[in-house]
């Protein structure tokens, strides 16, 4: 009892969550933008250079954004410009919003709510967004899940995405952000209009899924399962006792559900050989692999090569494929779209269209889990 006790103490200390009604995202983190331009579209801001010269600034302003060596060149329209080394744009009614169109080769513009912190760092410049946190969940559940489902199913990913935020809230602590917008945290754009996301993440609110030592889950999803999840532990160096197999029948007729794809004969072999296979090569039927149920390896006699390693080194779509051999051709018949860990997309969507509701969705892929405020996690304080 006082190993459990004392566990449970040490997550509380070096795991911390946050209330705070605010998130900092870096935006655009997968470029390297040299300028950019600020355009107010609501409400008003404040620009402040931290040099004692605040400006209040009204929707239609532009300002530019330039890297200057170590520092930072501003000039906002029809005002003289000015160099600083980083500027913060805070919004001033509670309802202002802005785009932001980095100059870059292929020159990309987004719109975003809150506020604006920007330091030059390097080669480029550091751009981090200050949402209100539901709108940025509703901003994660576009970029990840689209429009034009069912709120159920957007209720689901509203509560996967603030699961996934709360846990790592403080992934880039020490890159002065909380999270980055691209895949190696999750998926954000912007804001979105589309009011059922909007209303999906307003009315899940706060609300996470906990473990059965009620901490906060590794909120794995995937696009689609082919029919079966994966255990974690088939798939990454640790297991998780809620991301275990589902079969799920209800993925099977939606468009990632199947794939196929090919080699040369001649490829395929010179891959197994470089791979450390010295087996007979005269019998090609051998070579055949069947995978009627999620498996961990491809195998011939004792030779074995991990599936993941042969999905990453081909770019296959998922591990869950079966190998035949015809003619000059090795083809791969798969299943499914994505690691197979957790929650299979295009299966919680068609569950939410056939009645299913958020709650029972969500236990269904995720194993003795259960939906929860986050200030119930043990591994979360209270600012």
């Amino acid at each position: 009892m006082k190993v459990k006790l004392f566990i449970i103490l040490i997550l509380v200390i070096s795991l911390h969550y946050h209330s705070s009604a605010q998130i900092k995202i870096r935006v655009f983190a997968n470029q390297t933008p040299e300028s950019a331009v600020f355009s107010i579209t609501g409400g008003e801001y404040e620009i402040n250079s931290f040099t004692g010269n605040n400006l209040t600034v009204k929707k239609g302003t532009l300002i530019i954004i330039s890297k200057l060596r170590e520092k930072i060149a501003v000039k906002v329209m029809n005002e003289k410009g000015f160099v600083c080394d980083s500027i913060l744009f805070t919004g001033k009614t509670g309802n202002d919003s802005f785009s932001l169109r980095i100059n870059e080769k292929t020159p990309v513009r987004q719109f975003y709510s809150g506020d604006l912190h920007c330091f030059p760092d390097l080669t480029t410049l550091v751009f981090i967004n200050i949402p209100d946190i539901e709108t940025y969940i509703a901003g994660v559940v576009k970029a990840e899940g689209g429009s034009g489902k069912n709120i159920e199913y957007f209720k689901t990913q509203a509560i996967i995405a603030r699961t996934y935020m709360y846990r790592y809230f403080d992934k880039h602590l020490t890159d002065r952000y909380n999270l980055c917008d691209n895949t190696h945290c999750q998926a954000f754009n912007g804001i979105t209009s589309d009011s059922l996301i909007i209303r999906a993440a307003r009315e899940t609110a706060g609300q996470v899924i906990l473990a059965p030592d009620s901490t906060l889950i590794i909120s794995a999803f995937h696009s689609n399962c082919g029919g079966e999840t994966s255990s974690s532990e088939d798939v990454w160096l640790t297991g998780q006792t809620y991301l275990k197999k589902v079969t799920d029948p209800y993925c099977l007729a939606s468009r990632n559900a199947k794939w196929q794809a090919g080699i040369s004969l001649t490829d395929w072999l010179s891959y197994l050989k470089k791979n450390g296979y010295s087996g007979k090569t005269d019998d090609i039927t051998l070579l055949n692999f069947s995978q009627l149920k999620r498996l961990t390896n491809y195998r011939i006699g004792d030779f074995t090569i991990p599936l993941r390693q042969i999905r990453t080194d081909l770019n296959l779509r998922s591990t869950f494929f079966s190998l035949y051999v015809e003619g000059d051709s090795v083809i791969f018949k798969g299943r499914g779209y994505g690691h197979g860990v957790g929650l299979c997309q295009e299966g919680a969507m068609v569950m939410a269209s056939k009645g299913f509701d958020y709650k029972q969705i969500i236990n269904f892929y995720y194993t003795g889990v259960f939906i929860s405020d986050v200030k119930n996690a043990v591994n979360y304080e209270v600012n």
